[in-house]
């Protein structure tokens, strides 16, 4: 009986021991480490190439926009100023335009010929002139000098009448071809401002330029937004990215077009299945040191960029991705 006893005690403790045994044996099995990174997402701002007091912000957060979409409007009385100045200068180059191609207004020309007629009865009456005094002189009546003044006169009255004339027919030619030209470039350099400030002024009504969800709005109605200063940021979820921070020990487990499932503790226990896409250093500062030089070496860091095979229902930016070694090793 004794016996019996002894062998039903027996066999709790080997149990026991048996267990104990596992137990250490577990414990000093080298463990799967996990690693965590974070979903990202690409994000844009929406901003002005222009000043100006913000008039209207027609989105909140939280919003689906698609492209096209109206964001927000901007109050610009300079723009405004400006453009009707631009304006101003357009109508200014094409009349200026205009009168070059019109040349000279008809009581201009009738004005010229007028002086060349009147330049041309004084070269008359003095040529008539010269031959009186030529001919006194020739009779010994009058002095040389008076020949030598009437003749001088007459030359005078000639060129006089010449220039008249030239005048004239500048009157009735109108401007010179390369005045013309120089007239029509003025017209087009003043279109081409009136085209800048009305480029500016559509630029006060902001647009999305991309699809996604807003999920910032930095300033309101009445304030002042510089010129390129983001007011509204859209973040596109269909674009987004687990970010992992990986020793390099580690990273012949996260190469470049590598497939890993992970899970997401936000949405719930389901493994999702990720792709390595990028791989690069991170600075220095991300560096591991060794404690002793003699027993290891410093390792440096690297950023994992892997994006979701298929897309996830629910995925937001921030949510927690984990990954352990195993997973990542298949």
């Amino acid at each position: 009986m004794s016996k019996l006893k002894s062998a039903f005690m027996a066999v709790p403790a080997a149990a026991l021991i048996g267990w104990v045994g596992y137990s250490f044996y577990q414990a000093y099995q080298p463990q799967s480490e996990r690693f965590q990174g974070q979903i990202e997402a690409q994000q844009y701002t929406v901003s002005s190439k222009v000043a100006g007091r913000i008039d209207e912000v027609l989105v909140r957060k939280g919003q689906q926009v698609e492209k096209g979409d109206l964001i927000f409007t901007l109050f610009s009385p300079e723009i405004d100023a400006k453009l009707e100045q631009a304006k101003a200068g357009e109508e200014a180059a094409g009349a200026m335009a205009e009168q070059a191609e019109s040349g000279a207004r008809s009581q201009e020309i009738n004005a010229a010929r007028d002086q060349w007629q009147k330049a041309r009865a004084g070269a008359q009456l003095a040529e008539k002139t010269f031959q009186r005094v030529d001919a006194l002189y020739r009779e010994g009546v009058t002095a040389e000098q008076k020949r030598d003044e009437a003749f001088t006169q007459w030359q005078a009255s000639k060129y006089t009448e010449n220039a008249a004339r030239q005048m004239y027919n500048m009157a009735k030619e109108g401007a010179r071809s390369e005045t013309k030209r120089a007239a029509q470039e003025q017209v087009r350099m003043a279109a081409g401002a009136v085209a800048e400030v009305e480029a500016y002024a559509k630029d006060t009504k902001i647009h999305s330029w991309y699809q996604g969800e807003v999920s910032q709005i930095l300033l309101q109605p009445g304030e002042l937004s510089p010129q390129g200063f983001p007011v509204v940021t859209v973040i596109d979820m269909q674009d987004a990215w687990a970010v992992f921070n990986i020793r390099e020990d580690k990273l012949n487990q996260f190469k470049k077009g590598a497939v890993f499932n992970a899970s997401i503790p936000s949405l719930s226990d389901q493994a999702y299945a990720f792709e390595v896409t990028h791989v690069a250093p991170m600075g220095d500062f991300a560096t591991w040191r060794a404690t002793n030089s003699q027993q290891g070496y410093d390792m440096r860091t690297f950023e994992v960029e892997a994006r979701p095979v298929k897309s996830i229902d629910g995925l937001r930016a921030g949510m927690s991705v984990l990954v352990t070694e195993n997973d990542a090793q298949g």
